[in-house]
Parts: structure tokens; C-alpha cells; sequence
């Protein structure tokens, strides 16, 4: 479902963000992505899903370029930046259905998801109001809603727990598994390093631009916690 290889991000000055980072997600993975701050994580993901332009290596998305044909692979793509830029003035209804018209998702289809999600979250209530008078957790929350209604072949989150009360992050997590056992794949960043072992069926660690670890959860973390492992590849220089 994602195919990123030999994807190099070198930013003025010629530091690379990223270096030959080579990573395949395939339909049905839930697979976290992790690693410090200022690792590559979010330059990768800014990559992956059309935001940020990037000179060597490729980025596929279904097999499909995000090079040669961004749209089609925005198409397929839903993404969850860590701090979510909503318009404010509209309200979250109003949201909602813009999304759904941009993907161009049946009336019908939409309400049903749109009440699905929204119960789910417990903002059904708000939908009606101002997205300026919603708390960070309600934005989040809207957030999440307008990614799941066109229902993603390849969800994209940028530590998407921050900002959730625990039973919203229940939930989220609970969607996950929902949307990958339907085919979709969802590839995502976190520092709740507990979360991702227990939800991710694989995993890949990134340190100074560079993959150093990928694989199956339980391959890459051996007998040990995907805690330990983490923190022993990035302190080991």
C-alpha cells in the first residue's frame, strides 16, 4: 500500500532529514514509525502524504507515484497532522461535509459515517457549534472524523494520541484495527512507545535520518520491551 524507496531529504545547508530510507507497508499493517525528536519522522510523513517536496527516491501510495500523480494518491490517502489546522469558521458539521464533498463521498455514505464517528467520539452534540469554540481534544477528535469518512486505503497519523482523553484514544485505537482487518493499512508516528507494541504489527525506528531498525513488532523487539529496544539502539552510537 506504501512503498518509500530511497527517499532522501536534504533541507538548505545540505543536512539530510533523511537518508535512502526504504520502507514497504502493506494492506492490512498497522505500522509505527518511531523515533526522537528531529529523527525524520515527520519530514518522512510530510513526504508520504504530498505535503513536502522531495528530490531523490520515490514515494508510491497503491503503486501509484506521489511524483507523477499527487492527486491520485491523495486520493487513496487520509492524514493526520500532530497539531490538525481546521477552519475555525465553520462549524463542525460544515467541516464534515466539505471533506466529504472533496472526496467525493455519497450522502448517504456520509451519514452514516459521520454519525458512526461522531457517536463514537461523543461530539455528535457539538457538530452544530463554532469549530473556534472547540477544546484541542474536540479538534483532534473532528480530525480523526474527517479522515475515517472517505474510508482510507492508507490512513497517516502524526502522533495522533496527543490531545485524546484515554477513552477517545480507546477508541481510536479500537477504529485502527476495525480499518486494517477491512484492507486499508496505517502507517503513523508515536512517543507512546507501550501503545505502539501492544497495537502495531510492525514497526521501524529511525535515528538521525536513518532507519536502523524494521521489521515485525516481535522481531524487532526480541524478548525484550519495545521500550528497552528503543532506547538501546538510539543511545548506541
Amino acid at each position: 500500500m506504501l512503498t518509500i524507496t530511497h527517499f532522501t531529504k536534504s533541507y538548505k545547508g545540505g543536512k539530510k532529514a533523511v537518508d535512502d530510507l526504504n520502507l514497504v507497508v502493506e494492506r492490512g499493517d498497522i505500522y509505527g514509525f518511531i523515533g526522537h525528536n528531529g529523527a525524520g519522522k515527520t519530514t518522512t510523513i510530510r513526504a508520504v502524504v504530498g505535503v513536502l517536496d522531495f528530490e531523490e527516491g520515490d514515494i508510491a501510495i497503491d503503486g501509484i507515484s506521489i511524483k507523477k500523480d499527487p492527486v491520485a494518491c491523495k486520493a487513496n490517502t487520509a492524514y493526520i497532522p500532530d497539531n490538525p489546522d481546521l477552519y475555525d469558521h465553520l462549524t463542525g458539521i460544515q467541516y464534515l461535509n466539505f471533506i466529504g464533498d472533496l472526496f467525493g463521498v455519497s450522502k448517504a455514505d456520509r451519514e452514516r459515517l459521520i454519525k458512526k464517528y461522531s457517536d463514537a467520539f461523543q461530539i455528535t452534540a457539538n457538530l452544530g457549534d463554532m469549530i473556534s469554540s472547540y477544546s484541542h481534544g474536540m479538534k483532534q477528535k473532528l480530525a480523526i472524523i474527517s479522515a475515517l469518512i472517505h474510508t482510507p486505503k492508507l490512513l497517516v497519523l502524526d502522533e495522533p494520541f496527543v490531545g485524546l482523553d484515554p477513552k477517545a484514544a480507546h477508541m481510536l485505537k479500537t477504529i485502527m484495527v476495525e480499518l486494517c482487518s477491512n484492507g486499508s493499512a496505517i502507517f503513523f508516528s508515536t512517543h507512546v512507545l507501550d501503545v505502539a507494541e501492544k497495537l502495531c504489527n510492525k514497526i521501524a525506528i529511525i535515528k538521525g535520518g536513518q532507519l536502523i531498525a524494521h521489521g515485525k513488532t516481535e522481531e524487532v523487539k526480541g524478548k525484550n520491551s519495545l521500550e528497552d529496544v528503543f532506547l538501546e539502539l538510539i543511545d548506541n552510537d
